[in-house]
């Protein structure tokens, strides 16, 4: 019996174990991949708190690699195609969301290592639905961070009213907000970076942003003010409050997008929302065509993911690395690195 390694939680809340797997045929509308690359999210760590729909689950929703087999009905992928998943696991094509085009919010939406094993092991079987084609020439470490993260953030901005020339600031600047700051300044707007410390300033200035503001020294709201109100804060922190001190940085018709997750709630008062016409919306993820397009744009324009990377031999080391929110800027394990 062929067998593959793989890094699962046994049950919730226990620790990631290595392990062994059988390899298994791919069924009816699925493919096998061999992983060649896997970008670690912190949301993995809903599999380890208990989330997934059985247990023992294999995390993983940034994966990047070769096909390996194809199941019956399959036409769009071919063994040797290089490809990726991400968060988005499988729709039902039924419900009303799905009808109207919106898959994301689908009724039965399935999550990619929630709903079945991910990619923290040599082979994945995946349903058609949560797969993406990797441009020619991009490398798998590069591909990986871009099926979530980078998904998320240029979905959320690019499904903005916002034009070339708009004031867009990114809050922090850390794995999404990274990502943020090249995206925004390769769509033409005129991109702030927002974070705390001027030890960030440098690096931000680098990324693409044309203006850094450190939150302990200088307030964000008069400064955004002074160019005219923001039309988008992208918000990639997870902390609510610092979410809600955004809503007074934006300009008229603005709005507040939010893709970090986090306890608490935003607060507002209405007055500012009225008469602003001010906006608060959430984004999650994307489908593999949006994460086509992330992987396309970031390949013609130069948007880079700048990563961590780790030899499957130190998976445990990378996992706590991802977990302790101090990478610089994502976490890749490379499964071809022993």
């Amino acid at each position: 019996m062929a067998t593959y390694k793989a890094f699962e939680i046994p049950e919730p809340k226990k620790d990631l174990k290595a392990t062994e797997r059988k390899i298994e045929e791919p069924a009816a509308g699925q493919i096998r991949i061999k992983v060649k690359a896997l970008g670690l999210c912190h949301s993995d760590v809903m599999v380890q708190g208990g989330m997934a729909s059985s247990y023992p689950r294999i995390p993983g929703h940034e994966i990047a690699g070769i096909v390996d087999a194809v199941g019956s009905g399959v036409t769009r992928f071919k063994t040797g195609d290089h490809v990726g998943v991400g968060w988005h696991g499988k729709h039902c094509s039924e419900c009303r969301p799905c009808r109207q085009g919106d898959f994301i919010c689908c009724d039965n939406y399935q999550i990619t290592a929630l709903a079945f094993d991910g990619g923290y092991g040599e082979y994945v079987n995946v349903p058609i639905e949560s797969v993406a084609k990797i441009p020619e020439g991009m490398d798998f470490k590069e591909a990986a961070p871009l099926m979530c993260a980078g998904v998320t953030v240029y979905n959320g901005l690019r499904h903005t009213k916002t034009v070339a020339g708009d004031v867009v600031a990114i809050q922090g600047t850390g794995g999404l907000g990274h990502l943020g700051i090249q995206f925004a300044n390769k769509m033409g707007f005129h991109t702030v970076a927002i974070s705390r410390g001027q030890e960030k300033k440098e690096e931000a200035l680098k990324l693409g942003a044309h203006k850094y503001i450190d939150t302990t020294s200088e307030d964000p709201a008069k400064e955004l003010q002074a160019l005219g109100g923001a039309k988008v804060v992208l918000s990639t922190v997870t902390n609510p409050a610092a979410m809600s001190s955004m809503i007074p940085c934006l300009g008229k018709n603005g709005t507040l997008v939010v893709i970090g997750v986090g306890e608490g709630e935003i607060s507002t008062s209405a007055a500012p929302l009225i008469m602003g016409k001010l906006n608060i919306q959430g984004w999650a993820s994307g489908t593999p065509s949006d994460s086509e397009d992330t992987m396309n744009f970031a390949q013609l324009s130069g948007v880079k993911s700048l990563n961590e990377v780790f030899p499957v031999s130190k998976m445990d080391e990378a996992y706590k690395r991802m977990l302790s929110g101090k990478a610089h800027f994502r976490v890749v394990v490379d499964w071809d690195a022993k």
